[in-house]
């Protein structure tokens, strides 16, 4: 007798005695169960193919089919079992302030991996462009030089971290340059110079050249390695390039410094003479030289290399560009820009050199500055030049005392809360792990838990 059942069950045939079959089908979800009796009769249940198939006869002869279903592998929920794996893994982290405490909560094994010197060392390598963790101001009048940090929690560094220790008298030091991971700070009564590191809290003392005692100078500390692609800057070689553009004979002069000789060089005069009443305080690095803007259609260009000081012209720029805001940037392709910055109209120059040494000025971009800030015209009556990150490419704006900043590649603008903002304002870049500096507040907890302060002050 055969009845017939949902087809979602699945047939069960059990032989009875006298040989008769009955058909029954059951759920799928029941567990097949297969007897044999005494005179060979068997049941085959069917089951989904992913069961295997199993067949065991019994004492006569008569096989009994089973299924049983495959064991499935658990998908590993571990972390990599080879360090080399995870040691790779652990390289392509953000070069962010937080990044690396952070890795270190989550067990011994990684804990052990980015406190290795040999890891740091490889993941500022990797990193190459150490990022912008704030800027460098002369404070308010009894605060002296110091540190306004620019990024949001957890990578927003307290300000203390960063402090110089030269005390409060603004009159008593001036503010030269900061460029990898350095700051270059005058010291007006001792007649020095002072290479500061905020990261390990050194510093060092450098007595001026006597042609530089009574002059108005500009001054650039730099690693002594930074034309080297590649170069991991940190506890390293630097050097001190100051120059003087205001001298009775209009001959701008150089001197370079060097930590590794512990000696000045020779004073360097350039060929051309030079009429200028302003020289930019921002000096860019384009390869192997540097380069300061004069408020006229000239610069002062001087090569590290060949360490010659030379007065090049500018671009050609109309009058409405002439007396405007200038700062020099590097283009995507290595050449001197001039960037020039007119009401809200801003002028990219870019100069080329041809095979023979001939410069030639040409106007790369025009760019209405209130599109790229996403203000109205109302505001930005007032537009200046504050600083320039060669590493990431940014580019700090004052506009009514507020500053902005914006990446030249993308065009994207932030507003940074620096309040007090004045044109005294330096970028700091560097790679930075909280636990390396010396500096009284230096607790790596602050950034794994993101408790530092809130809001950029």
């Amino acid at each position: 007798m055969a009845r017939r059942r949902s087809p979602r069950t699945r047939p069960q045939i059990q032989a009875s005695r006298d040989a008769a079959g009955v058909t029954r089908r059951r759920s799928p979800r029941l567990h097949p169960q297969t007897q044999a009796s005494k005179e060979g009769a068997g049941v085959a249940p069917r089951r989904s193919p992913r069961l295997h198939l199993q067949i065991q006869g019994n004492e006569k002869g008569a096989g009994v089919i089973r299924r049983r279903r495959r064991r499935r592998r658990r998908r590993g929920t571990s972390l990599p079992d080879d360090d080399g794996m995870l040691w790779e893994i652990l390289l392509r982290l953000p070069p962010q302030p937080s990044s690396l405490p952070r890795a270190s909560a989550v067990c011994k094994r990684w804990r052990g991996i980015v406190g290795d010197p040999k890891f740091h060392r490889q993941f500022y390598a990797h990193h190459r462009k150490p990022p912008l963790l704030g800027v460098f101001v002369w404070g308010e009048k009894h605060e002296g030089i110091v540190f306004k940090p620019v990024l949001d929690p957890p990578n927003r560094i307290p300000a203390r971290r960063f402090s110089l220790g030269l005390g409060n008298n603004r009159e008593d030091h001036e503010l030269l340059n900061c460029r990898h991971g350095l700051v270059l700070v005058k010291d007006c009564v001792s007649r020095e110079v002072i290479v500061c590191d905020p990261i390990m809290g050194k510093q060092r003392r450098v007595a001026l050249p006597p042609v530089f005692h009574s002059a108005y100078f500009r001054g650039v500390v730099l690693c002594a390695a930074a034309g080297n692609q590649g170069h991991v800057h940190g506890d390293c070689p630097f050097k001190v390039v100051l120059s003087s553009a205001f001298r009775q004979d209009n001959q701008p002069l150089a001197c370079v410094y060097s930590s590794e000789t512990g000696e000045w060089g020779d004073p360097i005069i350039a060929e051309d003479p030079c009429y200028v009443e302003y020289v930019g305080r921002h000096a860019t690095l384009v390869g192997n030289a540097l380069y300061w803007p004069f408020n006229n259609d000239q610069m002062l260009e001087f090569d590290l290399d060949r360490q010659k000081l030379a007065v090049i012209a500018g671009p050609p720029v109309t009058n409405a560009f002439l007396f405007a805001h200038r700062q020099i940037i590097q283009a995507e392709d290595g050449a001197v820009v001039l960037a020039i910055l007119a009401d809200s109209r801003f002028q990219m120059w870019q100069r080329n050199v041809s095979c023979q040494g001939v410069a030639t000025w040409a106007l790369w971009k025009t760019i209405q500055m209130h599109n790229i800030l996403g203000i109205s015209l109302q505001i930005g009556e007032y537009m200046a030049w504050t600083g320039y990150d060669e590493d990431n490419d940014v580019m700090l704006l004052d506009v009514d005392h507020d500053v902005y900043s914006f990446q030249l590649k993308s065009m994207e603008s932030k507003k940074l809360y620096i309040p007090n903002c004045t044109s005294q304002i330096h970028l700091f870049t560097s790679f930075y792990t909280p636990g390396t500096s010396i500096d009284v507040g230096s607790d790596p907890a602050e950034m794994l838990h993101g408790t530092s302060d809130a809001c950029l002050v």
